[in-house]
């Protein structure tokens, strides 16, 4: 899709009710399903973090969504695909300024190249006790992405219009860090599987999406 049209379309998500957990249950794996029945996220005190949904047009000025692919490493996250962001910290006024500041520092993107449309609604995250809020943001023009080799092992430049189409929705037997041969609904973008919380907030703006588009 020409990004200068997606743009466009883009601002008409601004002011739509936000579809929430029908969206993401929809991209849920049925465990994850349990396990949020059965939690009450503010009695667990979770961590908070900011994630950003980057826009920006690609070397052939169709629309391209920006993906990160974690390292490997002991831990609940390891090799997993994600948007870019991370943690808040005690001196982030507010949770935009996270993922903005969290996407600089893992790929490179200035905040001032980012224009924010909103805030999509907040996942939260069982196995690591996370409550992740995303940002949907548009970059001009493709950022010089600068990848921080600790926390980012590969960038993936998604078109936009494989988010869009059924035909890139599948489901997946898994093993994970803490589940073992589960069904899991997912995206299959750039040929790598996104699931789970990514796959749910992604779900949640294609909803919104297919609305203006």
């Amino acid at each position: 899709m020409n990004f200068e049209d997606f743009s466009s379309s883009l601002s008409k998500i601004e002011n739509l009710p936000l579809p929430g957990s029908r969206a993401h249950l929809a991209m849920a794996p049925e465990l994850r399903i349990r396990e949020l029945a059965g939690l009450d996220s503010q009695r667990k005190s979770p961590r908070r973090a900011g994630v950003l949904v980057l826009f920006y047009p690609g070397h052939d000025s169709g629309t391209r969504l920006l993906l990160i692919r974690r390292p490997s490493y002991p831990g609940v996250h390891s090799n997993q695909i994600a948007l870019p962001g991370g943690k808040e910290e005690a001196d982030d006024p507010d949770l935009q300024h996270t993922a903005l500041r969290e996407a600089r520092e893992e790929v490179g993107v200035p905040p001032r190249q980012v224009r924010v449309v909103r805030a999509l609604s907040p996942v939260y995250i069982p196995p690591s006790n996370f409550e992740v809020s995303p940002f949907v943001g548009l970059s001009a023009g493709r950022p010089d992405f600068r990848r921080q080799e600790s926390e980012v092992a590969e960038l993936i430049e998604v078109p936009v219009n494989q988010l869009l189409s059924r035909e890139f929705l599948e489901v997946r037997r898994m093993t994970t860090s803490y589940a073992t041969d589960i069904e899991v609904p997912a995206f299959l973008l750039n040929g790598h599987v996104v699931w789970g919380a990514t796959a749910m907030m992604l779900n949640e703006l294609k909803s919104l999406l297919k609305e203006v588009l």
